[in-house]
C-alpha cells in the first residue's frame, strides 16, 4: 500500500526523478500534494525546473562549450531569477 503523505526528503527525490521522466504518476501526484502544503519544497521544485531548463537549452549544443556571450546570458538569467526569490 502506498503512503499518502511524503516528507520533504522524499519530495526532493521525486522532484529530481520527475525532471528526468523517471517518477511514476502516483509519485508525481504525491509531489504535487506535498508542494501544495510545503512552500519550501514548492520553491525547490520551481528552481529545479528552471535550472534543468537552462541546462537543457545551453548544453544541447553540439560543441558542449559555452562561448563568452552564452556564459554572460546564463549568468544574467540566473541573477534575474535569483532576485525573484
Amino acid at each position: 500500500m502506498y503512503k499518502k503523505v511524503i516528507n520533504c526528503d522524499k519530495a526532493i527525490l521525486i522532484c529530481n526523478k520527475s525532471q528526468y521522466c523517471e517518477a511514476s504518476f502516483i509519485d508525481k501526484l504525491r509531489l504535487s500534494f506535498h508542494n501544495f502544503l510545503c512552500k519550501k519544497c514548492k520553491l525547490y521544485s520551481k528552481q529545479n525546473l528552471f535550472m534543468t531548463t537552462l541546462f537543457k537549452i545551453h548544453l544541447c549544443k553540439t560543441d558542449f562549450k559555452l562561448c563568452a556571450e552564452d556564459k554572460e546570458v546564463l549568468k544574467k538569467n540566473l541573477d534575474k531569477e535569483l532576485k525573484n526569490y
